[in-house]
């Protein structure tokens, strides 16, 4: 199955027009038990049922690299963080007024305004940790828009940009970088942690600031308008530079990030904000690696650099302009018990026998399922004709059903035309097929009809019947060669002759850069982000070895009233819900880089993933009722920044907490799902032993499932990406295959590992140099030296040399 943004099927109904169930109106909701109606009604009832969605309105949700600018920076904040807006406005005037007299800060010229900042950053490298504080949350008032001298919403998000570029031009970012390398360090506000029974936000206050600052200011200088300055758009790309590549011999700012994430899950530092973290770490990522179009252009310049034929679509299109599928109803058995059966007189013989069984087989599900790449073709003439009005009562309804839905109906069955769905023709994604496809093909058709095969040979058809020609022949004219076949091979020809091949040339990509300091330390990576995601999975029980996510969002002192009571089991749910937003689109930016800069990269993050148990986690996750999760209203539009700083806020009752926002459906809910989706769909594909879900399991489901879920293996056929031969739909006899798990996860780990020590192990290129066995030579060699090693060399002799006692007869007893 493919990976919708590259391109493939199982990609997110993208400006698609999803159907809900959030509201009450569609079938299932606070209906009561029916009265068994008959006949004609009989069946509408029940094809009502089975359509699941015919009253629910649809989804207008655009699906992309994240939310709008204003809801991204409001996830920034918890409810609980509401009161700390005054605190840094009445910072930043108080230290305005000893600065600049007589005026506010939007009526100063941009140099006055610079002045300023600098003044500032002065101000900030002070010993004292409050006053250092106080002018932290002076820069984070500027950061988010000085709001206090703004009249809307707009004019906040305006000058919150004007500002971040203002405040990374003159130097901030690399300041709170420091400050904040100092606060991870802080063993004091750890340990003051530790000793707490329960951590609350008042743990995080100083180390909340930095990374408030430092998130504004990624997200608000990665955003691209077409009305920018040209020195904006210089600064953003001087900015993207700076935090991609190791600047002044230090890693990656991703990186510092991600030793965050796990100094958090190991319990060394529970006070760190890890929401903010989260959230700031899959910023980074996006704006230094590139969000999903860029990855759609990376892929078609790569696909030209390898001599590969262009792409035959543009997967974000085709996805933005897929209808989305209805979910099945699974209310039909107990539809199916309460429609009483026509007498057994209107039914005749074999025929009646025949509408009985059909009505049971999912109440007909009123798509055909036929093959769409079929041309139009008038419906089968029935066995019998039926004879008398009363006979046609049902046999008219299930004649009609059998036509092909594409077909339309007869004008005397009008009364049913206006319930009819119609779908465009063809399938939307052009078909696939692997070179090991055709080989495999092959393969069975020479065994069968020849007695012997010839390997690799895809030419040869000599001896084969003449329908094997037109199959090959349509099988290659779908070949499609990935850049992970070419990556593949080529690794393979690299470990063949490394001596005549030389060594490879890696260009330093931030990609590349970011996986290389990755690397030795992956495994604890993943592992931490699937803990937190399962603290934050809605599915999750409270633990008491489960980490804490909620010492960003628990106030100091528990709330008193039902009220207050109320908002904060809002607000929990609301950050638990934007970590999940995070985690998975972090990883499955990751996941998708890593496969387009090489496929071992991208295996080598999977089978971590894999071990770290991530498929049953997410299958643990959509263990729930997922409408209800894509339609919950855990937000208080009230308080969502920028509102909250520029009217005063309105007394808060019961009725306006569990009234929610005006919003049909949850966004980052919806954008979760189809992201833990993706990352499944990656994890699984071409992958037997993990195969879990979706069109890949069908296969694994056995023929009972598939007669009782044809209107599911409807919907997923004409969403998904065919392969000629993958016979996913009708395979039988799965089980019986001697698939061999074990054997398949250890051969891709010894290629990932082969693939790793070649390119990175640097002690492994040793042995295919040439020793110098000369004494003299060796020593004479000139070797580079640090710039402070004259600084610290007599330190280190006397600390590891002079001071360190030799035991000269264990010396000679060991030799």
């Amino acid at each position: 199955m493919e990976d919708p943004a590259e391109p493939g099927p199982g990609g997110p109904p993208a400006n698609g027009h999803g159907n809900g169930h959030g509201n009450g109106n569609g079938n299932g909701n606070g209906r009561g038990k029916p009265a068994a109606p008959k006949g004609r009604e009989a069946f509408r009832s029940q094809r009502r049922e089975s359509e699941g969605s015919v009253d629910c309105p649809t989804l207008e949700f655009e699906y992309g690299d994240a939310d709008g600018h204003a809801a991204e920076l409001s996830e920034l904040y918890s409810y609980t963080e509401n009161l700390e807006f005054t605190i840094n406005r009445r910072c930043f005037e108080e230290d305005f007024k000893t600065q600049v007299q007589g005026k506010e800060w939007l009526e100063l010229e941009e140099d006055a305004q610079k002045t300023y900042v600098m003044g500032l950053l002065d101000r900030l490298e002070v010993v004292s940790r409050e006053r250092r504080l106080k002018v932290a949350r002076a820069v984070l008032y500027l950061a988010q828009g000085t709001f206090g001298e703004c009249d809307s919403e707009v004019d906040v998000l305006h000058w919150s940009r004007y500002n971040c570029f203002l405040l990374y031009q003159m130097g901030t970012f690399s300041a709170f970088l420091e400050l904040l390398h100092m606060e991870i360090d802080n063993s004091q506000a750890c340990s003051s942690a530790l000793r707490k029974p329960a951590v609350s936000i008042a743990d995080s206050t100083e180390i909340r600031m930095l990374l408030s600052v430092m998130y504004l200011m990624v997200e608000n200088i990665r955003l691209e308008r077409e009305t920018d300055p040209c020195g904006w758009r210089t600064a953003r790309e001087t900015f993207r530079t700076e935090l991609s590549f190791s600047m002044h011999h230090e890693e990656p700012f991703a990186l510092l990030l991600f030793s965050m994430v796990t100094k958090f899950c190991s319990g060394l530092a529970p006070h760190f904000p890890i929401k903010k973290v989260l959230l700031l770490l899959w910023k980074v990522v996006m704006f230094t690696l590139g969000g999903f179009e860029h990855l759609q252009n990376l892929k078609i310049q790569k696909r030209a650099e390898l001599g590969l034929p262009p792409l035959a679509e543009d997967s974000i299109q085709v996805v933005k302009s897929m209808r989305a599928a209805s979910p099945p109803s699974y209310t039909l058995d107990l539809g199916e018990s309460q429609l009483a059966p026509p007498p057994p007189s209107k039914l005749r013989g074999r025929r009646g026998s025949r509408r009985q069984l059909l009505t049971k087989q999912d109440s007909l599900d009123i798509y055909n399922e036929r093959d769409l790449f079929k041309t139009e073709e008038p419906a089968a003439e029935e066995e019998e004709e039926s004879t008398g009005d009363g006979e046609r009562t049902l046999d008219g309804e299930l004649d009609l059903l059998e036509q092909d839905p594409l077909v339309p109906p007869p004008p005397s069955q009008g009364p049913l035309s206006a319930e009819r769905v119609a779908f465009p023709k063809g399938l939307p994604w052009a078909p696939k097929v692997r070179q090991k496809d055709i080989e495999h093909f092959l393969e069975i058709s020479r065994n069968k009809f020849i007695g012997f095969t010839l390997g690799q040979d895809t030419d040869t058809l000599v001896g084969l019947p003449r329908p094997i020609h037109e199959s090959v022949k349509t099988l290659k004219q779908h070949k499609y060669i990935s850049i992970a076949d070419v990556q593949i091979k080529n690794e393979e020809e690299l470990e063949k002759c490394p001596m005549s091949l030389g060594e490879e040339v890696v260009p330093e990509t931030p990609c590349e850069i970011l996986y290389q300091g990755m690397l030795y330390s992956l495994p604890q990576f993943m592992i931490a982000l699937l803990k937190i995601l399962l603290a934050a999975a809605p599915t999750s029980k409270a633990k008491t070895d489960s980490i804490n996510i909620l010492a960003d969002v628990l106030p100091e002192e528990m709330p008193i009233t039902v009220l207050q009571s109320m908002k904060l089991g809002i607000d929990v749910n609301r950050h638990k819900e934007i970590i999940v937003k995070s985690i998975s689109a972090l990883l499955l930016l990751l996941l998708k880089h890593f496969k387009l800069n090489h496929v071992y990269q991208f295996e080598y993050v999977s089978q971590h993933l894999v071990f770290a148990n991530c498929i049953p986690l997410i299958l643990k996750f959509f263990n729930q009722n997922i409408l209800s999760y894509i339609t919950a209203k855990n937000s208080i539009s009230v308080l969502d920044y920028p509102c909250c700083t520029i009217q005063d806020l309105p007394e808060l009752t019961t009725e306006s907490l569990e009234a929610g926002d005006n919003n049909q459906f949850c966004w980052r809910n919806l954008f979760s799902c189809i992201n833990l989706l993706r990352l499944l769909n990656k994890l699984t594909k071409w992958k037997h032993s993990r195969t879990m879900l979706l069109k890949i399991q069908t296969k694994y489901l056995g023929r009972q499932w598939r007669k009782s879920n044809m209107k599911t293996m409807s919907a997923i056929y004409q969403k998904v990406r065919h392969r000629m031969n993958d016979d996913w739909a009708y395979g039988n006899d799965i089980d019986a295959r001697p698939w061999d798990f074990q054997a398949e996860e250890c051969t891709l780990r010894a290629n990932i590992e082969a693939f790793n020590s070649r390119r990175y192990d640097k002690a492994q290129d040793s042995e295919f140099s040439p020793v110098d066995n000369c004494l003299q030579s060796v020593l004479g060699q000139q070797l580079e030296l640090p710039e402070d090693f004259h600084y610290s060399y007599e330190l280190w002799l006397e600390r590891e040399v002079f001071s360190q006692p030799i035991c000269w007869e264990e010396l000679l007893q060991n030799h």
